[in-house]
């Protein structure tokens, strides 16, 4: 295996120029923009950043298109990247400002360089924990907090000091709208583009005898020498067959758990199975029409379950690829099924609103097994436990492969749905929700789901617009988010604990533009107008306590107490009612 030191420019042209190839065993582009600002951050440090694998071969590899489109060459498909991929991409994207496509639609990968950074080592530790993104949520460091909402806080004033001093002690952040607007957060492409006159005049600096002039000017000389960063690049052998670099492959990403375990199913399937990526890729497309976003790594899963009536990836080597087929096959048509009953029985139009994908998985193995004719109490059974099981979280605590496997096999063997319940029993007792399940649940709880479900089906509408609750409005003004009743920034002046602040029980569900209408005035202040314009039905649907004693920040814990009440007598009702008391 050969070993050589490249500089980031040369793998970033030879990306361009389509000198590299993206296997077909590889997954899609999925870095969040938070780790493309980690990547930069360590690069711009001298930090070790891992390294690369590649092989070059000339055998006829099916291969698949990068993230970033690429020039065609005479020499396209002589060397596949078979590790580094996101690194590539991302670089790419950043050093010479171009847009990547994720799920068919192109974006920039905008990254914020500080100009006026604290020397020395970061400040804070970072970590990136998921690269799936929240459709409430953006993608920038005003969202860090997880909370989804600004409440007014942004425009106030108030409630963003706290973010804007921690971002100031950052050297990369991503970007927004706010940050974008200061004189000492530049894009990073634009520094890789632009030269040092105009960024610095930009930044307020007039001549040389300004003290900022020349700590700006080595900082940008030390990012653009990012480029100069020599990556260690390990190439396989030509003679190696693809089969043994699937292997290699397998086992570089197992050491490093760099890739999940679907991912590497996903590459042993591949080197066997040619073209498998394009026919998952085409289903996603068909479930994304109908609104369902499902991950390669649930697709795989489903193969693996239909061909072996089991969850685990680690059969996949030893499963002939004429079961897997047959497998893919049942699969499509239970998850079609899964899809439709999610929609249409549950009123789940969306996956966000699943505490795991494992329940489409489940609900697709009951499609099979009853080749798509339930009874009348067979359907209400599996809605009952759907929801129920939903609600604890079913697979979301414990090892979930050994908790589906458990369902699988009820469903498999004996086909007894309702027996579906019984280990849900077993796992969280009393399933009938209480007052006291919510206190200090906020917007990771499964019971969040629930919450916006139950009052959906009550007739929550927007305080604005009168649109009822829906995740498939048109136009990103639309879009619903969650809202604290009680402003954030009130409650952290009165020194309420982040987990009164964030519960559920003082979230209410309206659009992204009313949220950003509404300022961070108490509730009696702000309500009224709401009322006034949709009358008072429009807190009630959203079980708003009608006590205007309530509504003063100094009995905040009693308006919770109210509202967890209204909250789990809605949220059993609404079970109640969908699974017809099953």
């Amino acid at each position: 295996m050969q070993q050589q030191n490249v500089p980031i420019s040369a793998l970033v042209d030879m990306y361009k120029r389509g000198e590299l190839r993206l296997p077909e065993i590889q997954r899609h582009y999925v870095w969040k923009g938070t780790r493309v600002r980690d990547l930069l951050d360590s690069l711009y440090r001298g930090y070790p950043s891992g390294s690369i694998l590649m092989w070059e071969t000339d055998e006829p590899i099916p291969t698949r298109d990068f993230a970033i489109a690429q020039d065609t060459t005479a020499f396209a498909g002589r060397k596949l990247l078979l590790d580094g991929q996101q690194r590539l991409t991302s670089l790419t994207a950043v050093i010479n400002g171009e847009p990547v496509t994720v799920k068919h639609r192109k974006r920039p990968i905008d990254i914020l360089f500080n100009l006026d950074h604290p020397d020395g080592p970061p400040s804070e530790a970072l970590e990136v924990d998921s690269d799936q993104e929240s459709l409430l949520s953006a993608d920038d460091e005003l969202a860090d907090d997880g909370n989804g909402d600004d409440n007014g806080d942004e425009d106030s004033g108030e409630g963003d000091r706290g973010l804007a001093e921690r971002l100031s002690r950052r050297t990369f952040v991503v970007a927004s709208r706010a940050l974008l607007a200061m004189p000492n957060w530049v894009p990073v492409s634009e520094i890789f583009k632009s030269s040092d006159t105009a960024i610095l005049q930009k930044a307020g600096i007039t001549g040389f005898n300004d003290p900022r002039y020349q700590k700006y000017l080595d900082r940008l000389t030390r990012l653009r020498q990012v480029r100069n960063y020599s990556y260690v690049v390990h190439v396989l052998e030509r003679g190696m067959s693809y089969e043994e670099v699937t292997e290699i492959f397998v086992r570089v990403n197992s050491l490093g758990a760099k890739l999940r375990s679907s991912d590497l199913a996903l590459a042993q399937m591949t080197s066997r199975w040619q073209h498998l990526l394009q026919e998952l890729e085409e289903f996603q497309d068909e479930c994304e029409d109908n609104g369902f976003t499902l991950d390669l790594g649930l697709l795989v899963r489903s193969i693996v379950v239909f061909a072996t009536k089991q969850g685990l990836f680690r059969v996949v080597g030893a499963t002939p690829v004429a079961r897997l087929k047959e497998g893919w096959e049942e699969a499509k048509e239970g998850l079609r099924f899964a899809i439709n009953f999610l929609r249409t029985n549950a009123g789940i139009e969306d996956e966000s609103l699943l505490s795991s994908p494992m329940f489409v998985i489940a609900l697709a193995a009951v499609s099979r097994v009853k080749d798509n004719k339930l009874t009348k109490e067979e359907s209400r059974a599996l809605l009952y436990w759907l929801l129920t099981a939903n609600a604890r979280g079913r697979y979301s605590r414990g090892s979930t492969e050994t908790l589906l496997n458990e369902d699988l096999a009820i469903i498999f063997r004996t086909g007894d749905i309702a027996a579906l319940i019984d280990p849900v029993k077993r796992q969280f007792g009393r399933l009938h929700i209480e007052p006291d399940d919510l206190a200090g649940r906020g917007v990771n709880s499964p019971l969040f789901s629930l919450a916006y479900l139950a009052l959906k089906d009550a007739g929550a509408k927007d305080w604005f617009s009168g649109l009822g609750l829906s995740l498939t409005h048109q136009g990103k003004l639309h879009f619903i988010q969650w809202h604290h009743i009680f402003p954030k920034s009130l409650l952290k002046d009165r020194r309420y604990e982040t987990g009164e602040i964030n519960e559920i029980a003082n979230m209410a569900f309206i659009t992204g533009q009313t949220n950003r209408r509404l300022s961070n005035k108490e509730p009696t202040a702000y309500l009224p107008s709401i009322v006034e314009k949709q009358g008072q039905e429009s807190l009630d649907a959203q079980l708003v306590p009608t006590d205007p004693g309530l509504l003063k920040l100094e009995n905040y814990r009693a308006f919770l107490k109210a509202r967890r009440a209204a909250l789990a007598k809605c949220m059993n009702d609404f079970i109640a009612k969908k699974a017809g008391g099953a």
